[in-house]
């Protein structure tokens, strides 16, 4: 898209024959014009173009998503963040319990 602005200026400035731009081959002016062309078709043979517009789905059906979770009133990835920090905390309670445990010479404790 740049190149396609600065050809279009190039232009306008050719015509109207203003500054040094006027001077110049019309070759020169429309030069712009062919990069984006050849731009253009590598993107689309690499397949830039599609994958770009992929992600933009993707982000948008993403958003999307939040957005009608956080209206139900289920903010999943609060939830879930939640759940993995208490997950881990009671790991961790856990080991440290039973390494206590293990030192004292007690018997353990059942788990619940």
């Amino acid at each position: 898209m740049p190149l396609v602005i600065i050809g279009v200026l190039l232009a306008a400035a050719k015509v109207a024959g203003l500054g040094p731009v006027a001077d110049w081959a019309w070759w020169w002016v429309l030069m712009p014009f062919a990069g984006a062309a050849v731009w253009w078709a590598v993107a689309d043979a690499t397949g830039i173009t599609q994958r770009r517009a992929m992600r933009k789905m993707d982000e948008r059906k993403a958003q999307r998503r939040e957005r009608a979770m956080a209206d139900l009133g289920l903010d999943t990835r609060r939830q879930d963040q939640a759940r993995k920090s208490q997950a881990t905390s009671q790991r961790r309670a856990d080991t440290v319990s039973s390494a206590a445990g293990s030192r004292s010479g007690a018997p353990k404790e059942p788990r619940l």
